[in-house]
């Protein structure tokens, strides 16, 4: 029996063997890929014995909610931040989520974490590697893999200054009089940035900021640092990889250094290493871009198992903003079911802002205006991107979604932001895939314009720290803190014990005006269906029940408020941003 089970290790390694090779070839076509892939193997503890990737079901179910946070967002007197945030999620998300993704934690000189110093250890201020293997051992934990880039500070960066290995050889350098105009960029700085080294000037490639030099993944030898880094993650209990900004990772002079063939290899590759060595862990493709570039991070079930939903924060919010969810239908239509073994990321709120690339080819440049004038009427502020010609766009709107969901484009500031609020979330928790909660969302946070000041970074408007303490004593009262996390946290429990809602069930739109946003979930059994109509306008809207189509002989009713609706053929009305779950079990 051993025997027999050797061979086929054997022969499974050798299989996997020629499967990276192959990726390699595509990667790196000049270079010896027979030697990378066997240190790949090597670097990954693959060389000798691997596991099969689990069956496509088993990733996720209806119970699967996720929050987003920084490791810092909570603070206690005489304890370090990471085990403040575990003494939250224990008392308050323990029966609630089961995915819990702390913002970078590793030692960083900018950017909240994303200029990374270290990538193999934690941020003193923040805790250590005990308290992350705290939180993995009851929640699937998510990290950010900083691969693009890390920062000017890194001691791979001063090392190519010194003209040292390895770090010599880690980065990109330009010649400042090349054309690069194509490069697409989420930034207004310039993309080159000027370096003294010991070999003279150089010129290095910044996609982000001066202090986030890009990685030069055309040197094999980066690709085998960055598996010895996941391995690492992997061995203290991180199980979901965030390929942070991965969609800028190759770069090629005379292109948009944006999707390229070789990036998306990259991440298939990545992909193969990890399923196998720990068949639970999965990979999520940060790409804030147009959708339908978004949706190619897929690939054909072998490359990310999830990716973000960049386009559902912008048209939700213009939908119940402007009260017609016109383009979030048009939008959710052409969006394809996703395969067994993918599917969406969903979020309303991030630490960084609302996007704007996603929404061009949906709203017009007025109603875009319109929608950035009512945000900053409401307190955001608007980040900006290149263009060539030294032109720029908007790419963003910095603004805490409470705040930006607290009125309408037409009458401004009003009394209903805590419905529009609930109502938002209630959307999200209802789609295809999984649903993501930032943190700041769940406490209703407003916009912190104190933390934006002091630090100068327009997204720390939605970036609040909390004392421990007070936010505990505010979810506790009547507050629209302690309103909207009650109210988010039984819509939670609801959904988690629906089978129609798991992220790969059945969806369908349906059309009731461009006041209701509806759609039809199916559990994939067929055993269940749920209609789920959300009024986003600010007046009461009808709907006749014999337009949804439901089956007479079973019982209706509604899951959040738990009316039931015998009639058949008689009509709802919904209130201003109400939602209805509307089932028959």
């Amino acid at each position: 029996m051993r025997a027999n089970h050797h061979m086929e290790q054997t022969g499974a390694i050798g299989k996997l063997r020629l499967r990276i090779v192959s990726q390699l070839s595509n990667i790196y076509p000049q270079q010896d890929v027979g030697s990378i892939a066997d240190r790949l193997l090597a670097v990954m503890g693959l060389e000798k014995s691997l596991n099969d990737a689990p069956a496509a079901e088993q990733y996720w179910d209806e119970q699967s909610i996720a929050v987003i946070t920084y490791g810092n967002t909570f603070a206690e007197q005489g304890e370090k931040p990471l085990k403040s945030l575990f003494g939250f999620l224990h008392k308050y998300l323990r029966e609630l989520i089961d995915i819990v993704h702390i913002l970078p934690f590793f030692p960083s000189s900018s950017d909240d974490g994303f200029a990374v110093t270290d990538y193999t250890g934690v941020n003193e201020e923040l805790g250590d590697w005990d308290d992350v293997e705290r939180i993995s051992a009851e929640y699937r934990t998510m990290s950010d893999l900083v691969i693009n880039h890390c920062s000017s500070r890194n001691p791979w960066f001063e090392q190519f200054k010194q003209g040292q290995a390895p770090g010599r050889d880690y980065f990109i350098e330009a010649d400042p009089g090349e054309d690069l105009s194509m490069v697409v960029r989420p930034r207004t700085s310039p993309l080159l940035s000027r370096v003294e080294t010991v070999n003279g000037i150089k010129h290095v490639w910044c996609t982000f900021s001066h202090d986030q030099v890009d990685l030069d993944f055309r040197n094999p030898e980066v690709l085998v640092e960055f598996v010895r880094i996941i391995r690492l993650y992997l061995n203290r209990g991180i199980q979901i990889f965030r390929l942070d900004a991965v969609a800028f990772l190759w770069k090629q002079a005379g292109t948009d250094c944006l999707n390229l063939e070789q990036t998306h290899e990259i991440v298939r590759l990545l992909r193969t290493l990890i399923e196998h060595h720990t068949p639970a862990a999965v990979i999520i493709t940060e790409t804030n871009i147009p959708n339908r570039q978004n949706l190619t991070y897929f690939g054909n079930g072998n490359e990310a198992h999830l990716i973000y939903n960049f386009s559902l924060p912008p048209l939700l919010v213009y939908s119940l903003i402007s009260g017609n969810c016109k383009y979030l239908k048009t939008w959710m239509m052409s969006m394809p079911p996703a395969r067994f073994g993918t599917t969406y990321f969903n979020f309303i709120a991030s630490h960084d802002g609302i996007g704007l690339r996603p929404v061009e080819g949906h709203l017009s440049d007025g109603e875009t205006q319109g929608f950035i004038d009512t945000m900053q009427a409401f307190g955001g502020t608007v980040s900006w991107r290149a263009l060539g010609g030294g032109q720029k766009k908007p790419y963003e709107v910095n603004i805490a979604l409470y705040d930006a969901l607290k009125g309408t484009i037409e009458n401004g500031a009003d009394d209903m932001a805590e419905k529009r609020f609930i109502c938002a979330h209630a959307i999200m928790l209802a789609l295809e895939g999984i649903p993501a909660f930032y943190i700041h969302s769940l406490l209703a946070t407003r916009n912190d314009y104190q933390r934006m000041q002091q630090t100068g970074n327009p997204r720390a408007i939605n970036r609040q720290r909390w004392n421990l303490g007070e936010i505990d004593s505010l979810l506790q009262q009547d507050s629209h803190h302690g309103r909207i996390f009650g109210e988010l946290a039984r819509l939670i429990r609801i959904r988690r014990t629906q089978k129609a809602f798991h992220p790969n069930a059945t969806q369908f739109t349906m059309h009731f005006g461009n006041a209701i946003f509806a759609f039809w979930r199916q559990s994939i059994d067929r055993d269940q269906s749920i209609f789920c109509l959300n009024n986003v306008s600010s007046t009461v809207q009808e709907i006749n029940l014999a337009d949804i189509n439901l089956i007479v002989d079973e019982d209706w009713y509604d899951l959040i408020s738990a009316s039931a609706y015998p009639d058949l053929y008689g009509s709802i009305s919904l209130q201003p941003y109400q939602s209805i779950w509307l089932t028959d079990r």
